[in-house]
């Protein structure tokens, strides 16, 4: 049987962030393969209510406006006014807190199971808030299955929650269609020559850096060790102010060079990835970022902590440098070799990165979920 899944998502694809691409990413493999996959999408963006038909199932546009209560409540009316609705066997609930508000909700009054999956967020956000630990624990205790993307997570998961099944699914990457072209690289040539100054390294920071991900952190091992006047900090991201405040104040005392661009289109990554020597993942805790398998799979090596699905990906000495999270000392040996090492030895790493990113791709993530859809049939 070919399962109907109600994909409940809150992410804005194509160029929302790391869970948006993921999102996007999934639901339309799953759609593409093995699955109709009706899509809710939950956004906070000022467009109309919408409901039609794609080549995979329905998508329906739910803003929220300044009432989610109530578009929770509209979007299942949409939702039951379809006669297509009648045939979903699958509630997914794709992060953050409003789908894992109403994925439960929907899951029960279709009477088909719910599948949850968790990002690298909602599990290190959700335990420690009074406000969602609730939400998150009652979506959990609801789930026929739970999809955590590190297999730290997974571990945790089951410590929290003995009697929730829980399923390691890794990001995936579609390596056919990530290649950078000879104008791409050209392209990052001639940004590296317009931007950085000879002779410096460039460590690049890509993303939706939240405080999450340690750029301080990494800022602050930079001074420490004296070896700011070697890097640049090349910034493609939407940033915090603490970091630009951080830029500002101290990066020309330390002899820190670096550049910010905004996070737009991820294609656009293309032609920066290759002008990096290394891309930088301090982060605190994480999930699996998409950033590190895009990196790796163009041969850039990692700088990176050991949060969540980083320790999943990144080996030190062979795919990049690592250290322990929250470990400042950790961080700043861990700078101070990246500054170091010989040319020869990152392009050694670089070759280990995009070895370890081939096992990470798309078509065996869809397939992990297509098993997991197959395993909770019927049990709603």
């Amino acid at each position: 049987m070919i399962p109907r899944v109600l994909w409940v998502t809150a992410t804005h694809p194509p160029s929302g962030g790391g869970m948006a691409t993921s999102s996007d990413r999934i639901s339309r493999a799953l759609a593409e393969g093995s699955a109709v996959v009706d899509v809710l999408h939950l956004t906070t963006r000022a467009v109309g209510w919408s409901c039609s038909r794609t080549s995979g199932g329905l998508l329906v546009t739910a803003p929220l406006g300044d009432d989610s209560d109530e578009a929770l409540r509209r979007a299942w009316s949409v939702l039951d006014a379809e006669p297509a609705t009648a045939g979903v066997t699958h509630v997914v609930a794709f992060g953050g807190t409003l789908p894992l508000v109403a994925a439960p909700v929907y899951a029960a009054w279709l009477g088909v199971p719910l599948v949850t999956l968790l990002r690298g967020a909602d599990l290190e956000t959700g335990v420690f808030s009074l406000r969602r630990r609730a939400t998150l624990d009652d979506a959990l205790r609801r789930s026929a299955r739970v999809c955590v993307v590190a297999a730290e997570a997974a571990t945790r998961m089951r410590a929290l929650h003995p009697g929730v099944t829980v399923e390691h699914v890794a990001n995936g990457i579609d390596h056919d269609g990530w290649q950078a072209t000879t104008a791409d690289r050209e392209r990052a040539a001639a940004w590296r020559a317009a931007t950085v100054p000879p002779g410096r390294r460039v460590l690049g920071l890509v993303g939706q850096l939240k405080r999450k991900k340690g750029v301080v952190d990494l800022l602050d091992a930079l001074a420490e060790t004296g070896t700011a006047e070697t890097l640049h900090a090349a910034l493609i991201c939407d940033v915090e102010p603490a970091v630009v405040t951080w830029l500002h104040e101290r990066a020309e005392a330390v002899g820190l060079s670096w550049s910010v661009e905004p996070f737009g289109d991820r294609w656009g990554l293309l032609a920066r990835y290759p002008a990096f020597d290394v891309v930088a993942l301090p982060s605190i805790h994480d999930g699996m970022p998409n950033v590190a398998l895009e990196a790796a799979a163009l041969g850039v090596p990692l700088l990176a902590s050991n949060a969540g699905g980083l320790a999943d990906l990144v080996e030190d000495g062979i795919t990049g440098v690592t250290f322990a999270a929250a470990d400042g000392r950790g961080l700043a040996a861990a700078v101070h070799r990246v500054a170091t090492l010989s040319p020869v030895e990152l392009t050694r790493l670089g070759r280990g990165a995009t070895k370890a990113a081939a096992a990470f791709d798309h078509r065996r993530e869809a397939a992990r979920y297509r098993a997991v859809l197959d395993a909770t049939s019927g049990a709603g």
